[in-house]
């Protein structure tokens, strides 16, 4: 890859409540740590796949039909002139 057009990967420890994993990212951040030799920046994570209500299960399902009851009835009833 050419230095001039790609950013920079650096060593990453993303941080979502208990859940830690290693990656890349171009971002980083004032918090280090040191895993296996290496330095690592800390990035801490309000929600993750870890913790994200759809992914959890939590989460239910939205009806689409009812979506589109909802929008006939705001504006099913507006004349095209």
């Amino acid at each position: 890859m050419k230095t001039e057009t790609h950013p920079i990967n650096h060593p990453v420890l993303f941080i979502d409540g208990e859940h830690e994993w290693q990656g890349t990212s171009t971002a980083i951040s004032n918090e280090t740590r040191e895993i296996d030799g290496v330095k690592h920046f800390v990035m801490r994570l309000e929600i993750s796949a870890f913790t994200h209500p759809f992914y959890t299960g939590q989460k239910k399902i939205v009806d689409s039909a009812g979506r589109v009851e909802k929008f006939n009835r705001r504006y099913g009833n507006i004349k095209r002139k």
